[in-house]
């Protein structure tokens, strides 16, 4: 069962992309994404509380917590969500945040002393190769300045939470974690909201059908799977999972988007996937 959470993970993860243009045009960005983790939030406390975990723990993990909830939930997703609202694509808002393994795994041996090896990198280095081939075709395009900005923000953010969270928060159990992530970034979020743009929703039913898929698959699935492989494994090899989630979009964003996807495209995609495939494999020697 183990063996299937990185697929699963990266087709939760990549619907976020699809289903986030939809939220964005019944919402305003901040405050959806306020709304969206304050729901995960409630979810999360609820669990804890039935499986009687320990929900008052002392500051110091509540902080560390909170620190990684506000980089992936508020600078990553508070990025993406603010780039489609701007008018980027998803397929070329996922190629920038896609590139998340390659400074995971610059920073994650100083950083956690973990070390990548050669053939790691080599799969890494497949690995941005083939979304540099998924996504190629739309570079060219008329593209917003601040959708580009807020991406690389959301790559920053990403980046950081995900070396953060191996560091000092992988001791909480996941829904003790996920709970504090979930309400420091809805607080983060409704107050970048407030300041920066005109909060709405409209609970129509393209809002209520995608926010609940992304409630649901992606803040209780697919972040737990993420928080877990984090848990069990390396930065690096986790982080590199993230190098599928560019040309899985851009598949999912051709059939419910109608997003073009080309022939070199679809090159891309394989050389992708056997990138990460060679990048975490758990028989590599560390």
């Amino acid at each position: 069962m183990i063996k299937y959470l990185p697929l699963s993970f990266i087709i939760f993860w990549s619907s976020a992309f699809v289903s986030g243009q939809f939220i964005v045009q019944s919402a305003s960005p901040f405050a959806s994404l306020a709304f969206r983790f304050m729901i995960v939030a409630i979810g999360f406390l609820i669990f804890s509380y039935y499986f009687k975990e320990k929900i008052f723990i002392n500051l110091k993990l509540i902080i560390q917590a909170a620190v990684t909830g506000i980089l992936f939930h508020g600078f990553y997703l508070g990025g993406v969500f603010f780039s489609y609202s701007v008018g980027l694509t998803a397929t070329l808002s996922a190629l920038i945040v896609g590139l998340q393994p390659v400074l995971t795994n610059i920073l994650s041996g100083p950083i956690l002393k973990e070390r990548v090896t050669i053939i790691q990198w080599f799969g890494i280095i497949l690995g941005f190769i083939g979304t540099i081939m998924v996504i190629g075709l739309d570079i060219g395009k008329s593209i917003p300045t601040l959708g580009i900005i807020s991406s690389i923000v959301a790559l920053l953010g990403a980046t950081i939470a995900t070396i953060w969270q191996k560091k000092f928060t992988s001791n909480l159990t996941l829904s003790v974690n996920n709970f504090y992530q979930a309400l420091a970034a809805s607080i983060f979020l409704l107050i970048i909201s407030i300041l920066f743009e005109t909060p709405f929703i409209n609970f129509d039913n393209r809002f209520v059908l995608s926010m609940g898929w992304q409630i649901i698959m992606v803040s209780f699935g697919a972040y737990a799977i993420l928080m877990y492989l984090l848990k069990i494994g390396t930065a690096s090899k986790t982080s590199s999972l993230f190098f599928l989630v560019p040309p899985t979009t851009a598949v999912m964003a051709l059939f419910v988007l109608d997003e073009k996807l080309f022939i070199i495209d679809i090159i891309g995609l394989l050389i992708c996937t056997f990138g990460v495939y060679i990048a975490t494999r758990t028989n590599v020697s560390k």
